[in-house]
């Protein structure tokens, strides 16, 4: 047990998550879950009273949300590194997490091993992205009509062109049922159409499957 692990608070208005999340670090040598909190408010109080180094904090949440949360934190704690999980990958909600100042911004399908790793990269000032996150940011956040999908998104495509459900996709991909329909949402975009048998044929015509 090294002499002084890291100090992680988890801050998730749903107790069974917070539970999950706390037994994904049990026996992780190096991290230690000193504080739990179900709000923003409570984040606050508890940031204060335990001085956690990294907080994993879910974005939607009752009373002070995540990026209020993250806000007030940055002003009171400015040490204090803070990541996102959440389910939520829209525009809005990785652009205002963004712009809070977030070390990072992970999916709650994270792997076990990617949600260690993030903390600890973290901790020690580096920024982690989830790798749709990153995808869209090379390509622009927000989608442009008559652009080019990603390399990811092509990989979705691929898959609803041979019948696959989302759920299907998503297990394949290892990613949630919510980031494959974003995929899509992004897709319909850039190939100028408004459901899944139009940008199949759309990427088709233009030799992208």
């Amino acid at each position: 047990m090294p002499e002084h692990p890291l100090r992680l608070m988890i801050v998730d208005d749903h107790p069974v998550v917070r539970d999950g999340l706390r037994g994904m670090f049990d026996g992780v040598p190096d991290i230690a879950v000193v504080a739990e909190a179900g709000d923003g408010h409570e984040a606050l109080a508890r940031a204060r009273a335990e001085r956690p180094e990294v907080v994993l904090m879910d974005l939607r949440m009752p009373g002070l949300d995540g990026v209020g949360a993250i806000e007030r934190l940055h002003a009171t704690h400015p040490g204090i590194r803070v990541i996102v999980l959440t389910t939520y990958d829209t525009d809005a909600d990785v652009s205002r997490a963004l712009a809070a100042g977030v070390a990072g911004y992970l999916l709650k399908d994270a792997p076990r091993e990617t949600l260690h790793q993030a903390v600890r990269t973290a901790a020690a000032g580096g920024r982690v992205l989830a790798p749709a996150i990153t995808s869209r940011l090379m390509d622009g956040l927000a989608p442009e009509r008559g652009g080019t999908p990603s390399p990811r998104e092509l990989e979705v495509l691929r898959l609803i062109a041979r019948g696959a459900a989302n759920k299907e996709v998503a297990r394949a991909l290892l990613i949630s049922e919510t980031t494959v329909k974003t995929h899509l949402k992004h897709v319909f975009a850039k190939l100028g159409v408004d459901n899944r048998a139009a940008a199949v044929v759309a990427a088709l015509e233009r030799g992208l499957l």
